[in-house]
């Protein structure tokens, strides 16, 4: 390679967006799969973290005297830095998948069990006694009647537990996985600032993405959580920002 041509490369790959390296097949399948590889980890980490979260929260409801114990764990955990966990987990599960996901799922449970916690804590009491007095049995009175009620609290955990989790995999990186982050790190180490652009675009786009989604679900899984103001403005109830201007509907009716 002459000077000249080595000069008009390190331009090239100067650049902050060079769409021919984008619009190469073999980068192209790159930038797929390292989104593919993303998601996976962040739906699976939130997943099994929801798995462990939610029949823990119960637990704690069902046995106050645990709280204390099973909240400090969980924050214990979340404080531990994520090098430190991948350098423990390495000689052990080696570079593999399950060694990303070990430290995402553990980062998942303060946020999820709390909560969760709250949400089943916030269940009113006359609501727990009407359910016994009509007959449901304590699991009937989990499923129909407190997990329902609890579950814009538990929403709102998975929604910050997905973004805070999108955020967290490009670190598995550093141990040969990571999702976007592989690409950040290729275009880190040869140097291409595209690979740099694309890693970090695509890591806003899909927690911006999960945020507005799973907001979408939570909507609709809980219609009630929602109410009209007197602006004919549909907010949260537990938005605090909106609280005061919820109006009362007639008959007590709640906007859908």
């Amino acid at each position: 390679m002459t000077l000249a041509s080595a000069l008009v490369l390190g331009r090239v790959t100067d650049r902050w967006w060079w769409g021919e390296w984008v619009g190469r097949p073999s980068n192209r399948e790159l930038i797929v799969d390292a989104t593919r590889e993303h998601v996976i980890l962040t739906v699976a980490a939130v997943l099994i973290g929801l798995v462990l979260a939610v029949p823990a929260a119960i637990t704690v409801l069902r046995h106050p005297a645990l709280k204390g114990w099973v909240l400090g764990t969980s924050g214990v955990l979340y404080t531990i830095p994520s090098l430190a966990l991948y350098a423990m987990l390495v000689p052990y599960t080696g570079l593999s998948r399950t060694t990303a996901l070990v430290p995402l799922v553990l980062y998942t449970l303060l946020i999820l069990v709390r909560n969760t916690l709250t949400g089943l804590e916030q269940v009113p009491d006359d609501v727990r006694d009407a359910a016994d007095g009509m007959g449901l049995s304590p699991r009937q009175r989990l499923w129909k009647v407190e997990i329902p009620l609890a579950l814009p609290s538990i929403m709102a955990g998975i929604r910050i537990a997905a973004v805070s989790t999108i955020g967290l995999v490009t670190i598995a990186a550093l141990v040969g996985l990571g999702g976007l982050g592989q690409l950040i790190l290729v275009g880190l180490n040869r140097p291409i600032r595209t690979a740099v652009t694309v890693g970090i675009a695509l890591s806003i786009i899909l927690a911006v993405g999960a945020d507005v989604a799973l907001a979408a679900l939570g909507r609709k899984l809980t219609p009630w959580s929602v109410r009209r103001t007197r602006t004919g403005r549909r907010v949260l109830v537990e938005d605090p920002e909106a609280a005061d201007e919820v109006a009362t509907l007639p008959d007590g009716a709640v906007g859908a």
